[in-house]
C-alpha cells in the first residue's frame, strides 16, 4: 500500500512539472513605432524574471515565456508597452512616442544616444526648430539665450565671427572655442583672421568656419559641458563640444518639403550717433581772418572768400549759422556747387549711409524610405546683403543623408554636405580704414553724406569731404587727407572671399548579436578658401596687406587649404539585463590626420595699372610670400 501511494505521488508530481513546462513556449513578433516603422534594439523582458532579449534590425524578436506572463517592451524616447502571453505564439507590439521621455534623451560623444539621467555630466539639448525658425548667417548666433552656462557674443560685422564660450574661458591666450561635431564629423571652427585684426587694428572679420552649418538641416543640438562630457574627444574637447544631428529620412512615400523665408532690417536712427549741430569743420579759432575759415580767392577776382578748412577732420570750428561759405564741393569741377558758396548748416549726420538689409532663405528637401533604405536630400540657398553699401553674402548648401540595409545584420550609410559660399564687401574693423571710426570720431558736422554719395556715382572719383583743395584754392589739389570718400571705400577698396567646403562620412555597422554591434566610419572635413583685398589707385596712403607700408594702392591675396580625416572603429554594447540593470558602452580606436596650409602675398609699391588687381600688376618686384604649413 505504501509503495502504491508513493508511485502515485511521483507520477502526479511528474505530471505537474510536465504541465508547467508545457505552458512555456516560444513567442515571436515584430515591434514597430507609431508610424509602423520596425524598431531595432527594443528591450523585451518577461516581467518578474531575468529572462529578456532585444529586437533585431527589422524589429523582430523571439523569447520563451509561459501563458499568462507579461512581456515588457522599453525603448528610449518611447512609452513602455506591455503584452500578455496568450494562446497565440505571435505577439506584435506598436510603441508610441513619449514626448516627455524624448526630452530626457540626448546625443552624446560619437553620436551615441543616452538617457539624460544616466549621464554623469552636464548636457543640454535643443531642437532644430529653435535655430531654424529665424534664419541667420551663422547658426551659432541662433543659440544665444537658449543654453544655460553658455556665453555667445555675436559680432556686428557683416558675416562676422561669433565668440562661443561654455562655462567661461579656459585659456588666457589660446583658443577657447568648443569643438563642433556634425553627425560624427569634427568640424574646424578656426577664425583665421589676421593678427592685426585680432589685436584691434586694420583687417577684416572673416567669420567662424562653423557658419557653414545649415540651420535648415539641423534636427537637434546637444551642448556637452566640461571635460567629463567631452573626454572622448581628447584635448580638442577641452572647451566643450557642440553635437549637431542633422535630419534623416523616414519610412514612407517620398515627401517634398519647401521652406522659404524673408527677413528685412533697417537702421533705427534713434540708436545711431547724435551729432552736435553747433560747430563745423576745424579745431577752433585758428584759421584766417575770422579764426574759423581760410581766406582764399576762389574765383581769382582779387577778393578773399571764406573757405571751410575741410582738411581738418573734427567739428570744433565755425558756428553752423547758415552763412555762405565755400565748402569741399566748391573745389570739385564736376560738382553743381563748383566755385559756389553754400549755407553753412548741419549736414544731417551719417545715418543715411546705411542701407536696408534683405535676407532670403529658400530650402527644398526630398525624403523617404522603406524597409531597406532611408534618404533625405536637401538644397538651401541663402542670400543676404549688409547694411553697408556693396556688401553681399551668398551660400548654396547641399545635404544628403542615406542608410541602406544590406542584410539582416549588415547596414551602411552616408552623410555628405557641400557648402559653396562667396562674400563681397566685408567691413574693415579696428581703428584704421574703418568707416565707422570716421563717423563716430572724425567727421565734419557740416558734411552731407548724400552729397558724398552723389559725387562718387557721378564721377567715380575719390572726392572726399576731408580734402586738401581748400587750403590753396587749387581744384587740382583736391585730394583726400585722412579719410577717403566713404562710397569710394565701399565700391573701390572692397574685399571678396570664397570658400568651398565638403564634409561628411560613410559608415558600416554589423550586428554580431542583439546587444553587440561593430561600426567602421570614415569622415572628412575639407575646404579651400581664397581671400582678396584691394586698394584702388587714388586712395589715401594706409597700412595695406602684409607689407604695412604707406601705399595708396595695392592687392593682397591669401589662399587657405584645410583637410581633416578621421577613421573610427567602434564596438557598441547595449545589454538589457533586467528592470534595474542595463549595460551600455562604446570601445574603439580613432585615427586622425589634419593638414593646414596658407599662402599670402601682396603687391609692392602700388599698382601699375589702375583697376587691375593681380600680383603681376605690382610696381615693384613682388616680395616673397608668407607661407604656413601644418600636418598632424
Amino acid at each position: 500500500m505504501k509503495t502504491t501511494l508513493k508511485g502515485i505521488l511521483t507520477l502526479f508530481l511528474a505530471l505537474v512539472v510536465q504541465a508547467t513546462f508545457a505552458q512555456e513556449k516560444t513567442i515571436s513578433g515584430t515591434v514597430t513605432d507609431q508610424n509602423n516603422v520596425p524598431l531595432g534594439g527594443v528591450n523585451i523582458l518577461v516581467q518578474g524574471t531575468t529572462s529578456g532579449t532585444q529586437s533585431d534590425f527589422d524589429g523582430n524578436y523571439t523569447i520563451n515565456a509561459s501563458v499568462g506572463k507579461i512581456l515588457v517592451f522599453t525603448y528610449i524616447g518611447l512609452k513602455e508597452a506591455t503584452a500578455t502571453v496568450g494562446s497565440s505564439n505571435i505577439v506584435n507590439v506598436q510603441m508610441q512616442e513619449d514626448a516627455q521621455a524624448l526630452e530626457e534623451v540626448v546625443v552624446t560623444g560619437m553620436g551615441v544616444s543616452r538617457e539624460k539621467k544616466s549621464l554623469g555630466y552636464a548636457a543640454q539639448e535643443i531642437s532644430g526648430d529653435q535655430v531654424s525658425t529665424v534664419k541667420v548667417d551663422n547658426v551659432v548666433n541662433s543659440l544665444s539665450g537658449k543654453v544655460s552656462g553658455v556665453q555667445i557674443r555675436a559680432s556686428n560685422n557683416f558675416g562676422g565671427s561669433t565668440n562661443f564660450l561654455i562655462r567661461g574661458a579656459s585659456s588666457l591666450t589660446g583658443n577657447n572655442q568648443p569643438l563642433f561635431v556634425v553627425d560624427g564629423v569634427p568640424l574646424a571652427n578656426t577664425v583665421n583672421n589676421s593678427a592685426s585684426q585680432q589685436g584691434g587694428s586694420i583687417g577684416y572679420d572673416y567669420g567662424n568656419a562653423a557658419m557653414d552649418i545649415n540651420p535648415d538641416d539641423v534636427a537637434s543640438i546637444n551642448i556637452l559641458k566640461g571635460s567629463a562630457a567631452s573626454a572622448i574627444y581628447g584635448s580638442r574637447g577641452a572647451n566643450g563640444v557642440v553635437i549637431i544631428t542633422t535630419k534623416k529620412g523616414t519610412k514612407g512615400n517620398m515627401k517634398v518639403s519647401l521652406s522659404s523665408s524673408f527677413t528685412y532690417g533697417s537702421l533705427d536712427k534713434k540708436t545711431w550717433i547724435e551729432y552736435q549741430q553747433e560747430g563745423g569743420a576745424g579745431y577752433g579759432k585758428y584759421y584766417g581772418s575770422t579764426g574759423y575759415f581760410e581766406d582764399i580767392d576762389v574765383n581769382n577776382d582779387g577778393t578773399l572768400d571764406l573757405a571751410v578748412p575741410s582738411y581738418e577732420d573734427a567739428s570744433f570750428g565755425g558756428p553752423l549759422d547758415g552763412s555762405l561759405v565755400y565748402q569741399w564741393d566748391a573745389f570739385v569741377p564736376e560738382s553743381a556747387n563748383y566755385k559756389t558758396a553754400t549755407p553753412y548748416i548741419f549736414g544731417g549726420g551719417t545715418a543715411d549711409f546705411f542701407e536696408d538689409t534683405y535676407q532670403f532663405n529658400n530650402t527644398i528637401a526630398v525624403s523617404g524610405g522603406d524597409k531597406l533604405m532611408s534618404y533625405r536630400l536637401g538644397f538651401t540657398n541663402f542670400d543676404t546683403n549688409g547694411m553697408m553699401p556693396n556688401s553681399n553674402l551668398e551660400k548654396n548648401i547641399v545635404n544628403f543623408n542615406g542608410t541602406l540595409k544590406v542584410s539582416d545584420k549588415f547596414s551602411v550609410g552616408s552623410n555628405v554636405n557641400l557648402v559653396l559660399q562667396k562674400t563681397k564687401g566685408r567691413n574693415s574693423t579696428g581703428y584704421s580704414d574703418n568707416i565707422t571710426t570716421s563717423f563716430r570720431q572724425w567727421y565734419n558736422a557740416n558734411n552731407n553724406i548724400n552729397e558724398q554719395r552723389d559725387i562718387y556715382f557721378d564721377t567715380k572719383k575719390n572726392y572726399s569731404w576731408n580734402a586738401t583743395g581748400s587750403t590753396d584754392g587749387d581744384a587740382g589739389a583736391l585730394t583726400p587727407l585722412y579719410w577717403d570718400n566713404p562710397y569710394w571705400t565701399r565700391y573701390e577698396n572692397f574685399q571678396t572671399d570664397n570658400r568651398n567646403r565638403l564634409y561628411g562620412n560613410i559608415f558600416a555597422t554589423y550586428n554580431l548579436t542583439d546587444w553587440l554591434s561593430l561600426t567602421a566610419k570614415a569622415a572628412v572635413d575639407t575646404y579651400a578658401e581664397l581671400r582678396e583685398e584691394r586698394r584702388a589707385v587714388g586712395s589715401i596712403a594706409s597700412a595695406f596687406g602684409i607689407l604695412r607700408a604707406d601705399e595708396g594702392s595695392g592687392y593682397d591675396r591669401r589662399d587657405i587649404d584645410y583637410a581633416e580625416f578621421n577613421y573610427d572603429f567602434m564596438a557598441n554594447v547595449n545589454k538589457y539585463i533586467n528592470d534595474d540593470i542595463s549595460l551600455s558602452g562604446v570601445a574603439g580606436i580613432n585615427i586622425r590626420k589634419e593638414e593646414y596650409s596658407t599662402y599670402q602675398q601682396s603687391t609692392s609699391g602700388g599698382l601699375k595699372i589702375p583697376g587691375l588687381y593681380s600680383l603681376s600688376n605690382s610696381v615693384n618686384s613682388v616680395p616673397l610670400p608668407i607661407e604656413g604649413l601644418s600636418n598632424k
